[in-house]
């Protein structure tokens, strides 16, 4: 029997396939035991952010870690790739968000001439989730400014009367700030009487998200030298490097919203204020 004292030609083999093998993709569903390559943390799925793109897991001590979903893996031994699980379609609800009765095959009421103004893009897509189906039928317009600074200015172009009100949810409108005072200048304003103005006590519209939702016990306290949104971002341990992940940071807060039951009740009378006045 011959000896070949060289060793095999790597060329007939693939000498590239890695040692382990090639990652392969795997559903990271619940109870799934992995190991992260890079820092050797080793734990049991417990949740997937799927808006996020993160995973979180769980070790022997119940020490959580999030990682973002991907690759980078093992599991038993072999590189994987995780990946979202698979959605469930939902059942047909038989009420709205709002709780209201949900009326099925009824088109949209054509749009009326009041409004209701919101502070920003996150504000009208909360409002859009929970009272959106009601809107329609109601149909009310709900728009955002941008900030609350040139209230004035829009309702001026606006043109507030009779048939045409205007309802504004405002963000933090506390005694004594900036809110306060610029819904007190429309008040006394000629047009007061056609626009209702109310907010709620929180500093950004997602605070009205109840925070056990989430998974914590409450909103964290961000010094007034961090901008708000990254700094709840941070303290959560999600990405805040740019807007692009503020925003998915936002979609995360929004997918725990099924219902007016996931929101504050600071924020759900406002609203329902606002539809009642600009609907009489």
């Amino acid at each position: 029997m011959s000896f070949d004292r060289y060793g095999s030609d790597v060329l007939n083999s693939d000498w590239r396939k890695p040692k382990n093998g090639r990652s392969v993709e795997v559903s990271a569903d619940t109870g799934l035991v992995v190991e992260e390559v890079q820092t050797d943390f080793c734990g049991e799925i417990v949740k997937v952010e799927r808006d996020l793109g993160t995973v979180i897991l769980e070790d022997r001590r119940q020490k959580r870690r999030t990682f973002p979903l991907g690759p980078g893996f093992l599991l038993d031994g072999v590189p994987v790739i995780l990946v979202a699980p698979t959605r469930k379609g939902p059942a047909q609800p038989t009420r709205t968000a709002s709780g209201s009765v949900a009326v099925a095959n009824v088109k949209a009421r054509v749009a009326r001439a009041s409004r209701i103004f919101v502070e920003g893009r996150h504000d009208a897509e909360l409002v859009e989730k929970v009272w959106g189906a009601d809107l329609r039928i109601e149909g009310v317009v709900v728009e955002y400014l941008e900030g609350i600074d040139d209230l004035s200015a829009h309702l001026r172009d606006f043109g507030p009367g009779p048939e045409r009100k205007v309802g504004v949810l405002v963000d933090h409108l506390v005694a004594g700030s900036k809110e306060s005072r610029i819904a007190e200048s429309v008040r006394k304003s000629p047009i007061g009487q056609h626009v209702l103005i109310v907010g709620h006590p929180y500093i950004d519209i997602w605070q009205a998200v109840k925070p056990e939702r989430l998974g914590v016990e409450k909103w964290p306290s961000i010094p007034r030298t961090i901008e708000w949104k990254k700094g709840v971002c941070q303290s959560f341990g999600w990405p805040h490097r740019d807007q692009a992940d503020i925003a998915r940071a936002w979609q995360h807060i929004l997918s725990k919203v099924t219902s007016y039951a996931d929101l504050e009740p600071a924020l759900l009378g406002r609203v329902e204020e606002l539809i009642d006045f600009v609907t009489v």
